[in-house]
């Protein structure tokens, strides 16, 4: 699949098949994360790979929109130094949100469906995933084969029209 067709056949994807990743896939969408861009070149993440089904219904607990997590073949907890600096904060967060994106695209890539979560209880996904107390959870990404049909570029999506999003030379 080329580029733009894993960025138009990308979509959240909530329910799971049953059936797991190949530990080659799963490396991939790794990869993607650990080469994405970051502010300085600063690399302040980590990630945490959860394949365990047990681990993953608990993991599920941790936002109230997260039930999409228990069902996934894996999730990856994307953890970042802890700061109460908005700067800091704020830089981190765009540079996980390119984390995020590499490996849901690298994932779409590979015909696998994602979706993210937040963390509403870091108390939990901090015991859950053993976070050292200096790090946090920012954000939860699942990973499994869709179980209602599989990616492919979506013709019509369902979003603002093109004239009414871009703007060129002024608003």
């Amino acid at each position: 699949m080329d580029t733009f067709d894993a960025i138009r056949s990308r979509r959240n994807v909530r329910s799971y098949a049953p059936d797991g990743l190949e530990a080659v896939d799963l490396e991939v969408i790794l990869e993607a994360g650990r080469r994405s861009p970051s502010s300085m070149n600063q690399q302040a993440w980590d990630f945490v790979v959860v394949t365990e089904p047990d681990r993953l219904r608990d993991l599920a607990e941790v936002w109230r929109y997260a039930a999409h997590v228990a069902t996934s073949a894996a999730t990856i907890a994307l953890v970042a130094p802890a700061s109460t600096d908005p700067d800091e904060r704020e830089t981190c967060q765009f540079d996980l949100g390119q984390v995020a994106m590499s490996m849901m695209l690298a994932a779409a890539d590979r015909g696998i469906g994602s979706c993210h979560a937040a963390i509403g209880e870091q108390a939990l996904a901090r015991e859950l995933l053993g976070v050292p107390a200096d790090r946090e959870c920012m954000w939860l990404l699942a990973f499994g084969r869709p179980a209602d049909r599989p990616l492919a570029p979506i013709a019509a999506p369902s979003r603002r029209p093109f004239g009414d999003v871009v703007h060129r030379e002024r608003w």
